[in-house]
């Protein structure tokens, strides 16, 4: 991430963890990877809410890709309300493509069906999950979310992104910021 990135004010890289006060229900205790922030809106994609109705073999199956036996089996995440027929590669940064997003140091993602084929085969990235939708925000909005204390901002943490144990994931990012959840309420900070 550049340096102009980091003063802008923009968040891209950063977890944002929902508070306890979330009114829409396909954000309690959501926990989502902030992947790109602008000033034309942002896009992130759940880390805690997992797609148990189809397996990434029935994926390969669907999308007549071949698997290899060597290669591993990977969660398929619901990666948000928006365009959730997209698929969408969030993976470590051992295995970039010329189209792939970097989005810090140790994360990149991936939208193309080559990531997928690589998996298959058995040759992907360390670490990787496939989330299929996204979550996203117009010019101004997850600003105005976080002003009226929709969400907290934390530091991006890998064990968090490619952690296997789904609901925990929303406690271990608060913590991180050593706040007792049943403290918090959606009106702090309001007079």
């Amino acid at each position: 991430m550049n340096a102009n990135k980091i003063d802008s004010g923009y968040l891209d890289g950063k977890l944002l963890v929902a508070m306890p006060s979330m009114g829409d229900p396909r954000f309690k205790k959501a926990v989502i990877l902030l992947c790109a922030h602008s000033e034309s809106g942002a896009m992130g994609i759940l880390l805690n809410r997992s797609l148990d109705a189809l397996s990434f073999d029935d994926l390969l199956e669907q999308l007549d890709i071949p698997k290899a036996e060597e290669a591993r089996h990977i969660k398929i995440h619901f990666g948000g309300p928006v365009d959730t027929e997209r698929g969408f590669v969030v993976h470590s940064t051992d295995l970039l493509y010329d189209t792939t997003l970097v989005i810090g140091d140790d994360m990149a993602l991936t939208a193309t069906i080559d990531m997928l084929k690589t998996i298959a085969v058995g040759s992907g990235p360390k670490s990787s999950f496939l989330a299929l939708g996204y979550s996203g925000w117009g010019p101004g909005q997850l600003e105005q979310e976080i002003q009226e204390n929709g969400w907290l901002v934390v530091d991006p943490d890998i064990d968090i992104v490619f952690g296997s144990e789904l609901d925990s994931k929303w406690k271990i990012a608060i913590n991180k910021l050593g706040i007792d959840p049943s403290l918090l309420s959606g009106d702090m900070g309001h007079a």
